[in-house]
């Protein structure tokens, strides 16, 4: 085997010279059964048929998916909160983000409220910056991240509650926090993968940057 373009495909098939692209291809489940019902999200148990590799069964955490953004203003300076997260033990650097937890909430919608309501801040021009996974071996949870520009103060600033209730609002060049990201000082993947794919799209000159309301097909609720 010398290169890439032998290897086979998860069914056996070689790769074609089409774009590089993750593959929306669910397989037969023979039962699905709620392990734990949680408050955010719940733990499930799945048989699933893979065919000639036989049924497996998976367990994972059955997520609605999250929505956040980069928060850029006219200085290149990313918006970024710190708070509490106590399964980590840690105050992290976060991008302002959130669950689809609000029934039919379109995602950029749901971004901005969740920059209003963790910064006190809107956006009059977004985009889609980037997509991911952030354990798809474990988790259903997709994660769309958009890049917010044309930023404005709210009047009025939301109360908040619980950790977000101490969450503290830094302003940080795009440089500055993509340093960060590689010397290991920031570890919230959702902000490690948001400001890096900020920087790239940056070198881009922006050229990557999809519509707000670009399809969203790998989450199944926006399929």
């Amino acid at each position: 085997m010398s290169g890439a373009d032998e290897v086979s495909g998860p069914r056996g098939e070689t790769p074609g010279e089409g774009p590089l692209a993750d593959v929306i291809d669910p397989r037969p489940v023979r039962s699905h059964e709620l392990v734990h019902e949680g408050i955010v999200w719940s733990l499930v148990r799945d048989e699933v048929d893979l065919g000639e590799s036989g049924v497996v069964t998976r367990e994972f955490v059955d997520h609605p998916g999250a929505v956040g953004c980069v928060a850029l203003d006219d200085r290149e300076r990313v918006l970024l909160i710190q708070q509490y997260r106590h399964p980590v033990g840690m105050r992290d650097w976060e991008l302002p983000a959130g669950l689809l937890d609000v029934e039919g909430e379109q995602p950029w919608l749901a971004a901005a409220r969740e920059l209003a309501e963790e910064a006190d801040f809107a956006a009059d021009e977004w985009h889609v910056l980037a997509d991911w996974m952030n354990s798809p071996g474990g988790s259903s949870e997709n994660w769309r991240c958009f890049l917010a520009r044309g930023l404005r103060a709210l009047p009025d600033a939301h109360a908040r509650e619980h950790e977000e209730a101490d969450i503290v609002v830094r302003w940080v060049p795009l440089d500055e926090a993509v340093e960060a990201v590689l010397t290991g000082r920031l570890h919230n993947a959702c902000t490690v993968a948001g400001v890096l794919a900020a920087y790239a799209a940056r070198a881009r000159g922006w050229q990557t940057l999809r519509p707000h309301d670009a399809p969203w097909p790998e989450h199944p609720a926006f399929r």
